[in-house]
């Protein structure tokens, strides 16, 4: 991560109070969230080197096609190179 990207507290603070909202709305705890984002990691971490200190997972809301609001898993998950697998 370059020096220009860098978010600044205002703005840290501002998506994890988001986040917090979010969890309390769909009755996910922040310690559910990690868990699910740990276990994501582990899996592809068997077929790809991942760039952990860019990746990048969030709990955020969207509009259902029909208009109704539903919950989001959104990750943006770096991927290095492929692991040497027998099954390529």
């Amino acid at each position: 991560m370059g020096w220009f990207n860098r978010s600044s507290s205002k703005d840290v603070a501002k998506q994890r109070l988001k986040l917090v909202l979010i969890h309390d709305r769909n009755e996910l705890s922040p310690t559910l969230v990690q868990a699910i984002r740990r276990e994501i990691v582990e899996v592809l971490n068997k077929y790809v080197d991942i760039d952990m200190g860019a990746l990048e997972v969030d709990l955020t809301r969207i509009k259902d096609d029909d208009g109704s609001i539903a919950s989001a898993l959104v990750a943006n998950i770096p991927i290095i190179g492929v692991k040497n697998m027998k099954y390529r």
